[in-house]
């Protein structure tokens, strides 16, 4: 009997309600309360504690998710800028073993009239990858250096006057001489070269045509423009096969030999011309 009096003692206090009272700040609104039970409290209490443990629980699976997470993120940057890395190394290799090739190629022409004449330079291109970079792109840059220093080699020979623009003897020199027609002593700054009208007259080196017509006593004039402060001319043509802007190779037919303007006889009149200043032709012959 004891038992079950403390038992209904217990439900009765456990049952009690208990008031809550909110009081607004207002004092134009009333004041009201709520009846709670002890044991709903109690057990809202407990809810809570246990939710709290569960959460705390989960806090260390979502710390190690995070930092996995991150960690994936960082290896898979690394992976993709290895595969990137190793393309760029192929790449890199292939152009490499094209310039040996090209270099053994150009060397193997022997002189280096030939060289000059033939070279593209258009052609000349588990292990520690940086290491490998490095000494690629110490390779890259000793072969860029060498392909610039071939590009300028080229274009500077093939500027330079080369050869005669006809075949045939030449009948005045370079330097001081009697002006055939007038009969007086002049500087002559160029050469004449016989040869029989419409001979093919040639360019002695690439350029660009920077003058093509009459010139007084020099006839059918043909000037070419080559860089590098060179310029050729031809004079006394019979015919102009070329036009002003016109790009001109070395060996190409400017023009047909003739005896136009102040002239004697049919020849070339050839003059080259280094930063405006007069060369003699013969010391830009073969040999």
């Amino acid at each position: 009997m004891q038992f079950y009096d403390k038992l209904k003692n217990f439900c009765n206090t456990a049952f009690k309600p208990v008031t809550i009272m909110f009081i607004p700040h207002n004092n134009t609104k009333r004041a009201f309360n709520i009846n709670i039970p002890a044991a709903g409290i109690l057990i809202s209490l407990a809810l809570s504690v246990v939710g709290l443990v569960y959460v705390c629980s989960l806090i260390p699976d979502f710390v190690r998710y995070q930092v996995m997470e991150s960690r994936y993120l960082v290896m898979e940057k690394q992976i993709k800028d290895t595969s990137r890395k190793i393309a760029d190394l192929k790449t890199t290799l292939i152009s490499l073993k094209k310039a040996e090739k090209d270099l053994h190629r150009l060397i193997s022409l022997g002189t280096k009239d030939k060289i000059l004449e033939k070279v593209e330079v258009s052609d000349i291109g588990d292990f520690d990858i940086d290491q490998v970079e490095k000494q690629i792109e110490h390779s890259m840059q000793t072969v860029s250096a060498i392909r610039d220093y071939l590009q300028t080699q080229k274009d500077i020979y093939m500027a330079t006057p080369k050869g005669l623009p006809v075949e045939g003897r030449i009948t005045s020199h370079y330097g001081e001489r009697i002006n055939p027609i007038s009969g007086h002593s002049e500087f002559h700054r160029g050469i004449d070269i016989s040869a029989g009208t419409g001979t093919p007259v040639k360019a002695t080196a690439d350029g660009v045509v920077s003058f093509a017509g009459w010139s007084g006593g020099g006839g059918n004039v043909v000037v070419i423009a080559h860089g590098h402060g060179f310029e050729t001319f031809y004079a006394h043509n019979s015919k102009i096969v070329v036009t002003v802007g016109q790009h001109i190779r070395r060996g190409q037919v400017i023009s047909y030999t003739g005896s136009t303007g102040s002239s004697t006889g049919s020849h070339c009149h050839y003059v080259v011309l280094h930063n405006g200043k007069g060369q003699n032709p013969l010391n830009h012959t073969e040999g």
